[in-house]
């Protein structure tokens, strides 16, 4: 009898104990990280319709999860940063165009709100790893916005190996952990960053955490490694495109080894990643004038024509998004905010937010988007759009001139998705109507 009854106390205890492990498992908090690309093309992965590329890496996180085919960034990356770190429009962010290099005043304003600081509040760890750009002055650096741990660049590029700044110079020597510089002349930098990422995530493996992982690639200067250039060049793909390709796929393997940490660790089932590039691919000189691809859309980095601003970008999250989905709804990365405080069951003020989380689109196909609407400002240019309408006001487009009749360029996404032919003189109303909606809107940027 008392062998019968030790034997019910022990299974009571081993039931209790499963269910009590049940629960926390249940409860545990996802990790949560944002590997942002810099300068990528539209279609810049073969899971976006590139043909000529080895991404297998990127590839791979892409069909694990959703995938967005109609997802917009800023034409820049200092806006498009500040967007997706505030949950705003950069206007109202308070960083309408790149943060100069020449002042510390410059950046984004410390009142903001910030995604690592969301995260902070509700008890995770955070860091910041790689490209920055929204100010140098320390009360605009990473540590300065909610983050606990910061190594990278501050402004806007770097050489890979000798970490200079790449634009001007000379001697502006650009890499800081937690706001102190550090010096590791000729170690490649991609290499450093995932270094660093994979100690952050090993220290922090039994608690929650949230990394921005901004990967300053493909933007220039093209430095790949030599096995990718060489297989591009036997390849026959001509230049700038070899020299483009080699540091796209040079990236794939740095988020490949970022990957393979994360399992490692034992932690991929219960991680949100979120995969997503700033702007389109350069056409400046230092990007020997191009390389990258935006397939059927027009327009490049600094651009408001798709091809500026449509940016391949996906969320996996293995324990609880369904892998080799699609979503075809507009989205804009000022929703990964709000979308991640749904998934994360954080609770977040969105009063003075304009993105909208996307948790309803990414479990429902049929879901409508959360954008009936939306608008963009780059310096003059500016654009608005209203389902498959999109008017664009004094539009740019790197390299070409652009007549001064077409100042205002209507467009049908629907059924001219390369933005060729300008529709003014065809629906007056639609012009009215959106350009009404861009005024309307930009008296709101400032209030």
């Amino acid at each position: 009898m008392n062998c019968l009854r030790r034997y019910f106390y022990f299974l009571f205890a081993l039931v209790t104990l499963w269910g009590c492990n049940a629960e926390k498992t249940k409860n545990v908090k996802p990790n949560v990280i944002i590997i942002y690309t810099d300068d990528q093309g539209a279609i810049d992965l073969n899971s976006f319709g590139a043909h000529d590329l080895v991404t297998p890496n990127m590839d791979k996180l892409v069909n694990s999860g959703v995938k967005f085919t109609q997802f917009y960034g800023a034409p820049i990356c200092s806006p498009s940063r500040a967007g997706l770190l505030t949950g705003k429009t950069p206007q109202r962010a308070g960083v309408p165009g790149n943060v100069s290099d020449l002042s510390d005043e410059a950046g984004i304003p410390t009142e903001q709100y910030t995604i690592a600081e969301m995260f902070k509040d509700a008890g995770y760890k955070t860091a910041h790893i790689g490209k920055w750009h929204l100010g140098q002055g320390k009360d605009k650096q990473p540590n300065a916005q909610g983050f606990d741990y910061s190594f990278g660049h501050l402004v806007g590029c770097i050489d890979n190996y000798s970490h200079f700044f790449y634009w001007s110079g000379p001697n502006r020597h650009d890499l800081y952990r937690n706001g102190e510089e550090v010096f590791y002349a000729g170690e490649y930098f991609p290499d450093l960053m995932v270094e660093e990422a994979s100690s952050f995530m090993e220290d922090n493996k039994s608690k929650p955490f949230f990394m921005y992982f901004a990967i300053n690639m493909p933007h220039y200067p093209y430095q790949g490694s030599p096995e990718w250039l060489k297989y591009y060049q036997e390849k026959g793909v001509a230049y700038p495109r070899d020299l483009y390709a080699a540091f796209l796929s040079t990236q794939d393997d740095e988020i490949g080894k970022l990957m393979n940490k994360l399992e490692e660790l034992g932690l991929k089932e219960n991680t949100i990643v979120v995969l997503q590039a700033d702007n389109g691919f350069s056409r400046e000189e230092r990007a020997h004038r191009g390389g990258g691809n935006a397939g059927v859309y027009r327009g490049s980095k600094f651009s408001l024509f798709e091809g500026g601003i449509r940016v391949p970008a996906a969320i996996s999250w293995p324990k609880n998004i369904k892998s080799g989905e699609t979503r075809n709804q507009l989205a804009v990365n000022a929703d990964w905010m709000p979308t991640l405080a749904d998934l994360c069951n954080i609770e977040l003020d969105r009063s003075g937010l304009d993105g909208k989380s996307l948790v309803s689109l990414i479990q429902n196909i049929d879901d409508s988007t959360k954008h009936q609407t939306f608008c963009w400002k780059s310096g003059r240019s500016w654009a608005a759009r209203k389902g498959d309408w999109k008017l664009l006001g004094y539009p740019f487009e790197q390299g070409v001139k652009i007549a001064e009749s077409d100042s205002l360029f209507l467009v049908n996404l629907r059924v001219d998705p390369g933005e060729t032919n300008n529709l003014v003189q065809t629906h007056p109303e639609i012009v009215k109507e959106l350009q009404n909606q861009y005024d309307t809107w930009l008296l709101r940027q400032y209030e």
